[in-house]
């Protein structure tokens, strides 16, 4: 395994969990989720993780990702993968040619990517730090950023927030990648509903632009027809920066 980097302040196979994600009120370990996530906005996600509420979590590495690294259609270089969770997405896209960084705020969920990847025979390239995205400070930047999960994850008020780090860990001519889910018109959250209008609302003003949008067609079967798969690339003389 890779060493961690950085400085930090502190085939749709799968299924998902019976969880629905988002959920009705009736759902007990939802209601759980919910509960100690509000209840503590910064050791919150550790203790989801601790109490294996991960409703969020496929098991697996994302189909969509898996099928563009297949088919040579991802940045080569560094990638970083935000609340990277159990890290299959980090481990399913690392290769000699692209080097990835995952990062999450929970221990627990560090611990339990490096288990799962022990094995991996590509463990020279990838690497997970335990550390708050808006907080870290990576020692060189990345070719790519791949979100999935995390925007949504997050308080409606730090998604600026949330842009401006995207804009500043991402090298000029890079790449950000993001499974916009969920789309629906639910309340509440985590998960938040998302638009392509809200990505558009904080990414547009920092000068990135949607060069490709779809409807994410490998979506595993209980997400389809609520994310599009959506890549931005930045126009540096379009910057209101």
């Amino acid at each position: 395994m890779a060493s961690p980097e950085g400085n930090s302040n502190g085939g749709g196979a799968a299924t998902e969990q019976r969880v629905k994600y988002p959920s009705s009120t009736s759902n007990s370990k939802v209601d759980r989720f919910h509960e100690i996530v509000h209840a503590d906005l910064t050791d919150g996600w550790e203790k989801c993780w601790e109490e294996k509420l991960t409703p969020w979590d496929l098991g697996q590495p994302t189909p969509v990702l898996v099928h563009l690294h297949r088919a040579g259609a991802l940045p080569k270089g560094r990638a970083l993968v935000p609340g990277c969770g159990s890290g299959h997405d980090v481990v399913a896209i690392a290769c000699p040619d692209r080097y990835v960084v995952g990062l999450d705020v929970s221990e627990s969920a560090i611990t339990t990517a490096m288990e799962l990847s022990l094995s991996s025979p590509n463990a020279d390239c990838f690497a997970f730090l335990k550390a708050d995205f808006f907080n870290w400070h990576p020692v060189e930047l990345f070719d790519l950023v791949f979100d999935y999960t995390f925007f949504c994850a997050i308080e409606p008020d730090m998604r600026r927030a949330w842009a401006g780090k995207v804009l500043e860990v991402l090298k000029p001519d890079a790449e950000l990648i993001t499974l916009i889910f969920p789309i629906s018109d639910h309340e509440g959250g985590p998960p938040y509903k998302v638009s392509v209008a809200d990505y558009e609302e904080v990414l547009h003003p920092l000068g990135f632009k949607a060069v490709y949008l779809s409807d994410n067609d490998l979506a595993i079967a209980p997400r389809k027809g609520r994310e599009k798969l959506a890549r931005w690339k930045r126009s540096i003389s379009q910057s209101s920066l």
